[in-house]
């Protein structure tokens, strides 16, 4: 194989959007895939890194198809797709569409590919650090059946009818994912997998975790369903007319234990070596021809997320004081900021920042937790364009939730931004200053409201040019009147005279 590249898996997940926690059971399956044969692999949360080849996730919870000019990505599809699937945006099936793209089901393909043999398709199979050290014989398991997955009427219905023969079907009763709900699939003596689309595609990224952690999958199929050949032995297979029967006679028999042990071990000789050894040479080559035409020049960000903390915006210069955040760059705008700037990152590659060149700031919880907030205000506008935004979303100081954030230094009312918009001349401003363009309160749902409900302060900023009446008066009330300092010309110097 040639040089391997660097791989990245990054897991897009909207802010607060729990279900993007779905996606990790597949990243580690690539990650332990690719570590195998000797990649370098990380794992991250909407961030892309310029100095790896990007495997994204969850792309069609929103992507800004821009990024692939910068960034070498590969988009991991597992949505269902086509008939009877998934209503997925038409940016998603446009970005698959003109994308380099890894599938885990070949009858996905035709949604988005006129060319479905140029599609790698890899499978989930077994996957041997899940097994667990001890497992808890299937006969001594305190869950009878276990139901993992969205919840629709067609699954409910299914759920009760094999409820209807004795057997308890547990169901979380909230988002569960990673170790959390791994901790309950291993104490089930099975888990039950139904079919949420019409297309009726094999659930296989979730079967094969189920297996790999030594539980059974006891899965409805259909005419349509088509799993990898792999799941034929390794997953007790009924058609839904069979439901009442299976239950109120084979299930929890001594036959039904042998039969899911045997399962069990047919799903360890699962090894998908070759497909992703395929797809990491694949891989190679794409990241190697990307990187090789994508921009040469330095980025000059025109969008800076300050204060980026766990709100992390892809397509943003995202710069944060604390490194645990994991910014693009390390910075505390509460201290001098010198422009331009230029650097290096792994995540932004090579930057540039001219002052007045950035059209957009948005900042909130580093206003509340800055040390020096005028000197963070200065710095905005210095690097802010004319008529460039800084938009802040405060915690109002009437609000009860105002000091729950134990970081943040202080709160703010419709008074704290005078300082930065009619009396800017106390700041030692000059030139430019800021006027408010919008003006919200927020409730705790963070929708418009009223004074009264308001826990936060939505603005909009605008760096404007100070008219010349502003400018007399800065010079009336600043410490020194604001003027160049008229520095002479250089004098011409004599000439040097020979000695005779």
């Amino acid at each position: 194989m040639t040089e391997l590249p660097r791989i990245h898996l990054s897991i897009v997940q909207p802010k607060g959007y729990v279900h993007s926690l779905g996606f990790l059971d597949q990243a580690r399956y690539f990650r332990h895939q690719f570590r195998r044969m000797g990649a370098e692999v990380t794992i991250g949360k909407n961030r892309l890194r310029h100095d790896a080849v990007n495997f994204v996730f969850g792309a069609h919870l929103g992507f800004e198809a821009d990024l692939r000019q910068r960034y070498s990505c590969i988009f991991v599809n597992l949505e269902q797709l086509g008939q009877g699937g998934a209503a997925v945006s038409r940016d998603y099936l446009a970005l698959l569409k003109t994308s380099a793209v890894v599938d885990y089901d070949q009858d996905n393909i035709q949604a988005y590919s006129a060319h479905p043999d140029e599609v790698m398709v890899v499978p989930f199979l077994y996957a041997p650090y899940l097994q667990p050290a001890e497992p808890i014989p299937l006969e001594q398991r305190p869950i009878d059946l276990l139901f993992i997955g969205s919840m629709n009427e067609r699954r409910q219905a299914m759920i009760q009818r094999i409820e209807s023969t004795g057997v308890q079907v547990s169901v979380f009763d909230g988002a569960l994912y990673g170790p959390e709900r791994d901790a309950y699939i291993v104490q089930a003596k099975a888990a039950f997998n139904a079919h949420f689309y019409e297309s009726s595609r094999f659930e296989q990224a979730r079967a094969s975790h189920c297996l790999s952690l030594g539980t059974p999958v006891i899965s409805e199929r259909r005419p349509q369903t088509r799993p990898h050949e792999a799941f034929e032995d390794s997953v007790l297979w009924l058609a839904e007319d069979q439901l009442e029967a299976y239950f109120s006679q084979q299930f929890g028999t001594p036959a039904f234990y042998d039969q899911a042990r045997a399962a069990l071990q047919a799903f360890e000789t699962a090894d998908p070596i070759e497909p992703y050894a395929d797809l990491l040479a694949f891989a190679a080559g794409f990241g190697r021809t990307h990187q090789a035409h994508r921009p040469q020049a330095p980025w000059q960000p025109t969008r800076v997320h300050l204060g980026s903390g766990n709100d992390y915006l892809p397509g943003w210069l995202n710069i944060d004081a604390n490194d645990q955040m994991q910014p693009d760059l390390h910075g505390d705008f509460a201290q001098p900021v010198f422009l331009p700037f230029a650097g290096d990152t792994p995540l932004t590659g090579p930057i540039e920042i001219q002052p007045g060149s950035v059209e957009m700031i948005y900042a909130s919880a580093a206003l509340e937790q800055a040390s020096d907030l005028p000197m963070l205000m200065g710095n905005c506008l210095a690097m802010l364009e004319p008529q460039g935004k800084l938009i802040v979303q405060v915690a109002h100081e009437m609000a009860m939730k105002t000091w729950q954030d134990p970081t943040h230094r202080r709160a703010f009312n419709e008074k704290t931004w005078l300082a930065f918009t009619e009396q800017f001349w106390q700041l030692g401003w000059f030139e430019h200053r800021f006027e408010v363009e919008r003006f919200e309160y927020m409730n705790d749902k963070n929708e418009v409201c009223e004074r009264a409900q308001a826990c936060t302060m939505s603005l909009l900023l605008r760096k404007v040019e100070t008219t010349a009446q502003e400018r007399t008066l800065a010079r009336t009330m600043q410490a020194d009147f604001s003027i160049p300092d008229d520095l002479p010309e250089q004098a011409p110097q004599p000439s040097a005279r020979l000695a005779a």
